[in-house]
């Protein structure tokens, strides 16, 4: 194991440390940066689980229906995604849109944001009339978002 992925690691254990919300909030936030660096590097085997025990330490402190674990499982199944591994990255896309519309709503600008991440999986896996339906939908919830916010 790399000094990387230690260190990895070891702020992933910081986290679940007893400490303040903050501090634990920053030490998860610099993993997660960790993560996505280990997979823009192409070190998958070092990037998932690490991915995976940040998700589980979510889930703990969060509950399983926060909107915080919906991203966790989107990182996850971004991971899986660049590696063609779209029958593990599937579910994981549909557990997140299904914690975003419950616990932020269906019209939300995140929402809009996991049917665009779920469409592009769809489109990798050639179902594109699928992809078409959540990329409309993505692409609806965006205009009347911005028609509310100019």
């Amino acid at each position: 194991m790399s000094k990387r992925t230690l260190a990895v690691l070891f702020v992933i254990l910081l986290f679940s440390w007893p400490g303040t919300a903050a501090a634990q909030s920053d030490a998860l936030r610099s993993a997660y940066d960790q993560c996505n660096t280990l997979q823009d590097q192409g070190r998958y085997g070092d990037a998932e689980p690490l991915f995976k025990r940040a998700l589980a330490i979510k889930e703990k402190a969060f509950g399983p229906d926060h909107p915080g674990v919906a991203l966790g499982l989107s990182n996850l199944a971004s991971l899986y995604n660049a590696q063609g591994r779209y029958g593990e990255a599937e579910p994981l896309h549909k557990r997140a849109l299904a914690i975003m519309e419950k616990a932020l709503g269906p019209e939300h600008p995140n929402v809009a944001t996991s049917l665009e991440n779920y469409a592009k999986l769809l489109r990798k896996t050639e179902r594109d009339a699928e992809a078409e339906e959540l990329e409309a939908r993505g692409k609806a919830i965006r205009a009347r978002h911005a028609e509310k916010n100019p």
